[in-house]
C-alpha cells in the first residue's frame, strides 16, 4: 500500500508520486515551492479529492517556509486563491485550506519559525486524520456486504491509497474485506479519458494481491446484467447536502445501470467530502479539462485534427440512485438530507 506523498520535515519539501507515470514508472516529484504543488494538482500528478486536500495543506506550509515580504494574512490569501483555482470540484481542497486559514488566524505575534511549525503540525493532522477516516469507513463499508462467500465489486476511477493518505475510500472497503479474510474480486473499468482505472486501480490492487479484472467503460452494463455483482462502490469528490455525489465521469451511468439491475450502489468518502453548503448536485462546479486528454493517448493522436471536444472531468450521480454513503462518522441512508445532517454533528470517536 503506497502513499502518494512524503513530507520531509527536515528539508521542508513535499515529495509527490507522479501518477501520470504509473504504472510504467514510479517517479517522485520534489516540491520546494507552493506553486510546484499547485502545478502538480492541476496537471494531475497527484489526484483524488483527499490527496489533493492534503497536498494543498503542505503547499501552504511551503508558502510560509519560502514566502515573500507580505503580511501572513496577505500571503495566505494569495496561496489560497492559487490553490483553490487548480481543481474546482473537489471540496476536500477547500476544506483543507479552511483548516489552514483557521490555524493561521489562531496565531498571535509569533516568529516565522513558530508559524511554520504550527502550520506543519496542522497539515500532519489533516493527513493523519484522513488515514484514520479511511480505515474507519473501510470497516463500516465492509459490513454492508453480508455473507462469508467471495464478493464481487465494481468500482470506477481510483479511490484507493493513491487518491488518499494511503488506504483508500472505495478501495478502503475492499481492503477491509480482504484484511478480514473474505475473498473479494474487483472489476475496474479503464476510466476514460485519463485511464485511472487501468493505470492506477489495477496497479495498486495487483500490488496488494487483491484480484482485479479490467474492462472498458462501455462494458459496465453487460457486466451488471450478468447478475452476479454484489455491489458498485465508488469514491466522491463532493457530496451535496441532499446526497447527490460528484465523482469521475462515467460514474453516473454505472449508478443508473446498477439501479436497473438491482445492484447496491455505495459511495465511500471521508466526511470532509460532504459539502452541506451545496444544496444539490446542480450547484457542484464541474471541471472541464483539455481536449488533448480525449484526442490523444500517451501522446499519440487518435482523433481527426480539429474535431470539437467536450471533456468534463466529473459527473453527478443523483441521490435517488445511491443506496448508502459511507463515511468515518457512520453510514448515511436515504433520505440523505436528514442522515447527512445528523452525521454532521457526530463527533469522531
Amino acid at each position: 500500500m503506497v502513499r502518494p506523498f512524503r513530507w520531509d520535515p527536515e528539508r521542508k519539501v513535499l515529495h509527490l508520486l507522479d501518477q501520470r507515470r504509473l504504472p510504467s514508472a514510479e517517479v517522485w516529484i520534489e516540491c520546494a515551492e507552493a506553486h510546484q504543488v499547485g502545478d502538480a494538482i492541476r496537471e494531475m500528478a497527484i489526484r483524488g479529492a483527499p490527496a489533493i486536500g492534503i497536498a494543498a495543506a503542505y503547499a501552504v506550509v511551503l508558502g510560509f517556509v519560502r514566502g515573500g515580504g507580505k503580511s501572513p494574512g496577505s500571503r495566505f490569501e494569495d496561496l489560497a486563491t492559487a490553490l483553490l483555482n487548480t481543481r474546482p470540484t473537489a471540496v476536500n481542497l477547500r476544506a483543507a485550506i479552511a483548516r489552514m486559514r483557521a490555524r493561521l488566524e489562531s496565531l498571535a505575534s509569533v516568529s516565522t519559525a513558530e508559524r511554520v511549525c504550527t502550520l506543519e503540525a496542522e497539515a500532519d493532522r489533516i493527513a493523519a486524520e484522513d488515514l484514520e477516516a479511511n480505515r474507519c469507513l473501510g470497516a463500516l463499508g465492509a459490513g454492508l456486504l453480508p455473507g462469508e462467500g467471495p464478493a464481487r465489486v465494481l468500482t470506477h476511477c481510483n479511490a484507493g491509497s493513491l487518491a488518499t493518505s494511503g488506504y483508500g475510500t472505495a478501495l478502503g472497503i475492499v481492503r477491509a474485506m480482504a484484511e478480514s479474510g473474505r475473498e473479494v474480486e474487483v472489476f475496474a473499468p479503464e476510466t476514460r479519458p485519463f485511464l485511472q482505472g487501468a493505470r492506477l486501480t489495477a496497479w495498486e490492487l495487483m500490488a496488494d494481491g487483491i484480484p482485479v479484472t479490467l474492462l472498458t467503460d462501455g462494458m459496465v452494463g453487460s457486466l451488471l446484467a450478468g447478475g452476479d455483482m454484489d455491489a458498485v462502490i465508488v469514491g466522491a469528490d463532493r457530496i451535496a447536502a441532499n446526497g447527490d455525489s460528484a465523482n469521475k465521469i462515467g460514474t453516473y451511468q454505472a449508478a443508473v445501470l446498477a439501479k436497473e439491475h438491482g445492484v447496491p450502489f455505495v459511495v465511500a468518502a471521508p466526511f470532509s467530502t460532504v459539502d452541506l453548503e451545496t444544496p444539490t448536485g446542480a450547484e457542484i462546479p464541474i471541471e472541464e479539462r483539455r481536449a488533448e486528454e480525449i484526442v490523444e493517448i500517451a501522446g499519440t493522436r487518435i482523433a481527426p485534427e480539429g474535431v470539437p471536444v467536450w471533456n468534463p472531468a466529473f459527473d453527478v450521480t443523483p441521490a435517488r440512485y445511491i443506496t448508502a454513503i459511507v463515511t468515518e462518522r457512520g453510514v448515511a441512508r436515504p433520505p440523505f438530507a436528514d442522515s447527512l445532517a445528523r452525521l454532521a454533528v457526530v463527533l469522531r470517536q
